[in-house]
């Protein structure tokens, strides 16, 4: 948590002050609650997040003291959840990534799985029942403490902060659905209860049924069948309604994977062309919407305000363009790495050019060769690609 450089909670209380006060000392008061069975979690601190399609999502922080308690629960149950958990479920689990996820999609409509479901969950995280989702854990878990430790996670109080700063809380004891994402233990339960949505796929054999796969990632799935997506969908509209949840019925849909594109993950999956020959074929790229996003936040590292030498600002450029091509290092991306890279040339010329004053637009003081050599900005197209797909 330390490394991640985690905010406090709604206690403000940071690593650093925890650590001159004493750590042993903190940790054995905590220890202590726990045994005598007086631990209560404090509410968690909302704040909203950007969504990557636009408009807000609520995260909810809880104090570095109730995290530090879900991540040694997390240790224990984690393992025990994990050996029920459904193999095509690559969110938030040892040793799977969405990167697994993204080649089993491309992999499926390559062997013909192409009439697809794009099915998209309504505020998962903040739905979930309960009451249901106790009873997936005691399924597994019989320990009353620790049972009631998930319990109180799930309906601890939310602070809010008004616009006058006024402290609010809602939700608590009386709130009978959702688990706070920003919580320790918050994936590990949504993946649960999503299994029973997966485990039912497989229970009830519509495999074979809807000659169709499920990929799911978190709170996102998508099905790829072979010529029945539509009952399919129709099958899964009903059990997400038994589980309590519900489907954006304006964000799901049905693509006939040959002819229209689908967004998984961050990458765009149907019809691609080969610039050289024209020639079609089924594969996966990084999509408009990552592409945006990865030049909106280029352009806002590289803004008058930041005063930073140019070695700290390089640095943070290089370190954003690493860790975007890292996750988009799969599939076809040539078309998105010269965007990209086109992009950082232009926004670092500009900020080169104000800072240094120069009048002209900078392109014979600023060429490329500059920019992306002796200046050491990373250039994506020079990324060792690895395997096309």
């Amino acid at each position: 948590m330390k490394s991640n450089k985690g905010a406090p909670g709604v206690d403000g209380q940071g690593f650093e002050e925890i650590e001159s006060r004493g750590l042993g000392e903190w940790l054995t008061g905590i220890r202590q609650e726990l045994r005598g069975k007086t631990y209560q979690p404090q509410p968690v601190r909302r704040v909203m997040i950007p969504k990557p399609g636009g408009g807000e999502r609520p995260l909810g922080i809880p104090t570095i003291r109730d995290r530090v308690v879900q991540t040694a629960a997390k240790l224990v149950l984690e393992p025990v959840f994990e050996a029920d958990l459904e193999p095509n479920a690559y969110g938030y689990r040892p040793k799977r990534s969405a990167q697994d996820a993204i080649r089993e999609v491309h992999k499926l409509l390559c062997e013909g799985y192409t009439d697809v479901v794009d099915a998209d969950l309504s505020k998962y995280f903040d739905t979930i029942p309960h009451r249901e989702l106790l009873q997936c854990v005691a399924r597994r878990i019989v320990d009353r403490d620790v049972l009631r430790l998930i319990k109180m996670w799930l309906t601890v109080p939310v602070e809010e902060r008004e616009e006058n700063g006024k402290r609010r809380l809602t939700g608590g004891k009386d709130h009978h659905c959702g688990t706070p994402q920003g919580g320790v233990v918050s994936p590990m339960l949504a993946n649960l209860y999503m299994n029973r949505l997966l485990k039912g796929w497989r229970n009830t054999k519509r495999g074979e049924q809807f000659r169709a796969r499920v990929v799911n990632y978190a709170d996102d799935f998508v099905i790829l069948s072979r010529d029945k997506a539509k009952e399919a969908l129709e099958w899964t509209r009903s059990v997400v309604t038994r589980l309590g949840l519900t489907l954006n019925e304006a964000k799901t849909s049905i693509k006939q994977a040959r002819k229209e594109s689908f967004s998984f993950l961050g990458y765009t999956f149907g019809p691609h062309c080969y610039r050289k020959n024209g020639q079609r074929y089924l594969g996966a790229s990084p999509s408009k919407k990552s592409v945006a996003r990865i030049k909106q936040k280029v352009g806002g590292l590289l803004v008058p305000g930041n005063v930073g030498s140019w070695a700290e600002v390089r640095d943070r450029l290089n370190q954003i363009l690493r860790g975007w091509s890292a996750y988009f290092s799969y599939g076809t991306r040539t078309q998105a790495y010269r965007a990209v890279d086109n992009y950082v040339y232009e926004r670092a010329r500009h900020f080169l050019r104000r800072r240094h004053k120069v009048q002209s637009r900078g392109t014979s003081r600023f060429p490329a060769e500059v920019v992306f050599g002796e200046l050491g900005v990373l250039r994506l197209r020079g990324v060792q690609l690895g395997p096309r797909s």
